[in-house]
């Protein structure tokens, strides 16, 4: 005869506990529930219930909106609540693997110093998702079915989650009370419903599921120090917030400027990725030289991050454009810079630095390209079906590479994208031949880069987005131009024309850095 189970594994990602998990696992203990195929389930008087809280290390995103500390606090209030024994074991996010399961037994094994290794013979799974159940009786465990097998049909965790996203306060009706406590307490269920509906941010807690994060942040940090030295003249002392921080590259080189010690510096990240590595860098020192450095995960546009008038300083490093096209066009533009002004103190500074479209953008313009620097096949392709883009990319010449970005730039960015071509030559306004020259390069992260727009403003619109915010501009600050981006991406590859008499063109700004100062008697 099988002995009676010692332990209970209960894998999810716990975000809402319900009633009728109490119910359950208070009949499940007693002896009372089958299993999938119809045998009574014997667990012991001493049996413990391990909850295997998957996607730990995932917060703040939509498939994972409530941090794992908050749902460890509101499992072990249930199982004190319901007079429980219970452990909880958290369980790293991983790409969707049919070895799952194995992965979380691990893990339980792992973390408890092996004094509670699951095994087929001691353990009993507690699982109402079909596929998982399926990964589990695959090593040999029985299940108990949960909600599947209940004829009522009750409502599942992500059920509830659901209706609290959607305002239907029966969601606390059906919820246990240690989920209702900590959410409450904690101000988690107006976040949870922040996250879900937010148009920027991804299921997965980015701007965008294509980006390719490493070449991302190296190339951030490498054009750090320069941002850093364009800014620096105008950074007040005080309160100082880098929006859209990515890895922290500006505040390390803030923390070390001694004039900045007895500054507070706080880094804003709205990217899971970018954030976790601030976090990560914190740990191992790169900011100790000011010990006042922290780092908030938040998305802007929902609203305040800092109460009203209390930010000296507050820098975004090429972040505006981001929001622009993952947002929804120049009206989230304009309700950053209002959000900014709201939190800046009086004489307090807004620092702008990014990408910037060139004055005239209407303009129309001749644009020779290189044929000869690479193949040109018989026409764009599905980027996204190759298994190297980047390959494809980058044997492609110069004139072939800007058919496929016309396509995809349609595509990712939402946008027209007018032309016509004269022979070799593509006839289109001057913003236009910007976006694709400006992109041309970024072969490793196409298709992130080609739903960006780094041309929707000029300078001049610059200076009356940030003034009917209440700003002033600095009048040494505004537009310039990249002359290493000129030299080495634009010239050799490219040449701008009069559609009319030939002539070559001046290259125009490709960036800007804006100086908005909040007058002192606002």
């Amino acid at each position: 005869m099988n002995q009676p189970f010692r332990t209970v594994l209960l894998p999810g990602r716990h975000h809402v506990l319900t009633r009728f998990q109490a119910e359950y696992l208070h009949a499940l203990l007693a002896g009372e529930v089958v299993d999938t195929a119809g045998e009574p389930v014997a667990v012991a008087q001493d049996a413990v219930v391990v909850w295997a809280v998957t996607s730990a290390n995932h917060r703040g995103t939509r498939r994972n909106p409530v941090p794992a500390a908050r749902r460890e606090a509101a499992i072990e209030r249930f199982a004190l609540t319901e007079g429980i024994e219970s452990l909880v074991v958290g369980v790293v996010d991983v790409a969707p693997t049919d070895r799952f399961a194995e992965l979380t037994v691990k893990t339980v094994a792992h973390e408890t110093g092996g004094l509670r290794t699951p095994t087929p013979e001691d353990t009993v799974v507690a699982c109402s998702t079909a596929a998982v159940t399926a990964m589990y009786r695959a090593l040999g465990f029985r299940v108990v079915p949960v909600e599947a097998g209940h004829a009522g049909d009750p409502a599942r965790p992500w059920d509830v989650l659901g209706m609290l996203v959607a305002g239907d306060d029966t969601w606390r009706e059906l919820a246990h009370p240690a989920t209702v406590s900590v959410l409450d307490r904690y101000g988690l269920a107006d976040a949870v419903v922040t996250i879900s509906a937010d148009p920027v941010v991804g299921d997965e807690g980015g701007l965008t599921a294509t980006r390719e994060y490493r070449s991302y942040i190296a190339a951030f940090e490498a054009a750090a120090q320069r941002k850093w030295d364009q800014a620096r003249p105008w950074v007040r002392p005080g309160r100082i917030v880098d929006v859209g921080c990515a890895t922290g590259a500006m505040l390390e080189l803030a923390a070390a400027e001694p004039a900045l010690h007895e500054s507070d510096l706080f880094g804003v990240e709205v990217a899971r990725h970018l954030y976790d590595e601030c976090e990560h860098r914190k740990a191992q020192g790169a900011f100790a030289a000011n010990p006042n450095t922290f780092f908030v995960q938040a998305n802007v546009l929902n609203g305040p991050v800092f109460p009203p008038g209390t930010v000296d300083t507050t820098t975004t490093f090429a972040l505006t454009h981001e929001i622009l096209s993952y947002g929804d066009g120049v009206p989230s533009l304009e309700r950053l810079a209002e959000q900014i002004a709201a939190q800046t103190a009086p004489g307090g500074v807004w620092i702008n630095s990014d990408v910037c479209g060139p004055a005239g953008g209407d303009r129309l313009v001749r644009l020779r390209l290189r044929t000869d620097d690479g193949a040109r096949p018989a026409g764009p392709v599905d980027l996204a079906a190759l298994p190297d883009p980047q390959a494809h990319l980058e044997g492609l010449s110069t004139r072939a590479r800007f058919d496929q970005f016309a396509v995809d730039f349609r595509r990712g960015a939402g946008v027209p994208y007018e032309y016509e071509v004269d022979g070799d030559d593509v006839l289109l306004s001057l913003a236009d031949a910007m976006e694709f020259l400006t992109k041309r390069s970024y072969t490793d992260n196409w298709l992130s880069e080609t739903h960006e727009r780094f041309c929707a403003l000029d300078g001049d619109a610059w200076t009356r987005l940030v003034t009917a915010a209440g700003f002033e501009v600095d009048p040494r600050s505004g537009p310039w131009r990249n002359e290493w981006l000129v030299e080495n991406v634009l010239s050799p590859v490219a040449e701008l024309l009069d559609p009319g008499t030939g002539e070559q063109l001046e290259w125009p700004d490709t960036h800007i850095l804006l100086v908005a100062r909040l007058p002192e008697g606002r």
